[in-house]
């Protein structure tokens, strides 16, 4: 019996290096793949949550092939040089907007413009526009931006203030905090006041020291942010639906099988409608109410002119030669100024 077990044992260590010569080896372990995600947003506000449903669904649906990391509060660093590590080529996505793509590709700041659309629905019919497509491409191929998805709406902007604001006019004189790109900086000084350029985290203790008077930002990032210690009044002028751009590099994407590229996109989308409704329909109201009753005074849509808002608005479209960007979207969507 020993003899025969050593004769198997022989025979299957002269198969195994017969094949090894012949170039026939084990197949090796599945690659892994990890996504380093970051986001300027605090852990407790509900982007962070449906980036980790997001990281969750991806993981399952590829047997943790590919995991996503989630770095909240600008963990990683500032969105600025994150985006440039991303253009590199680096494992690293970032929570971004039309604004800071605009810079790479300028038409695209227009979906960042004051009063540019006006629900979620609108949003989704974004993506399925010639021109949009174009520009999504034109970032992949020349920038080394892939955007997985841009589903993630953030609800309306609203200024926050320490007066009340029911016209343009208000708003006159007043530093209100905007991110550094242009279109976020004429979108704010087309409404008439002065945009100054200043770090999500920074915006705090900005307000203490009085190097800004105000923000615009939506209810619900003013309650997770505790803004109602440092301001007085919600106006709610709703000048921007903010779209967020989710964003990788377009090298590091192509480097993953093909059904890892599907499974990150579906499931980006999917996690970006379903926070961005909850936005909409549940947590920006409810936040209101919780600013109310934390004591800020709010004034209301109906008692702002919004005419004169849109009509002020139209300056950062013409300021930045973004007219023709805006009225070719519209006639695809068959939409109206």
């Amino acid at each position: 019996m020993k003899k025969i077990i050593s004769i198997i044992s022989l025979f299957l260590i002269i198969t195994s290096v017969l094949l090894t010569a012949a170039g026939v080896q084990e197949a090796p372990a599945e690659k892994k793949y990890v996504l380093r995600f970051n986001h300027v947003l605090t852990p407790q506000d509900p982007y962070h949550a449906a980036f980790l449903k997001w990281a969750e669904a991806v993981k399952e649906r590829t047997n943790g092939g590919l995991t996503i990391e989630v770095y909240p509060s600008a963990q990683l660093g500032v969105e600025e040089d994150i985006l440039e590590q991303i253009r590199q080529g680096a494992n690293i996505g970032q929570n971004t907007d039309a604004a800071r793509l605009g810079m790479y590709v300028p038409d695209m700041a227009v979906m960042n413009a004051p009063y540019f659309v006006e629900n979620l629905d609108e949003v989704q019919k974004l993506n399925t526009l010639p021109t949009v497509q174009a520009w999504k491409a034109e970032l992949e191929r020349t920038q080394g931006f892939k955007v997985l998805s841009f589903f993630w709406v953030q609800g309306f902007r609203q200024t926050i203030t320490n007066k009340p604001v029911t016209s343009p006019k208000d708003l006159n004189g007043l530093r209100i905090r905007t991110p550094g790109a242009p279109i976020w900086q004429e979108s704010i000084r087309a409404i008439g006041a002065i945009p100054v350029a200043m770090n999500y985290g920074d915006m705090f203790s900005g307000l203490q020291t009085k190097a800004i008077d105000g923000l615009e930002l939506s209810f619900t990032a003013t309650a997770t942010g505790n803004f109602h210690e440092v301001c007085k009044y919600v106006n709610e002028t709703k000048h921007i639906l903010l779209i967020n751009f989710e964003v990788i590099s377009s090298k590091w994407f192509n480097s993953l099988p093909p059904e890892y590229q599907k499974i990150l996109e579906e499931e980006c989308n999917k996690a970006g409608l379903e926070v961005s409704r909850q936005y909409l329909e549940e947590l920006d109201p409810k936040n209101l109410a919780l600013l109310k009753s934390r004591g800020m005074t709010v004034i209301p849509e109906a008692q702002i002119d919004m005419k004169a808002f849109k009509a002020a608005g139209e300056a950062a479209y013409v300021k930045l030669n973004l007219q023709a960007a805006r009225d070719k979207i519209y006639a695809e969507m068959g939409k109206t100024k």
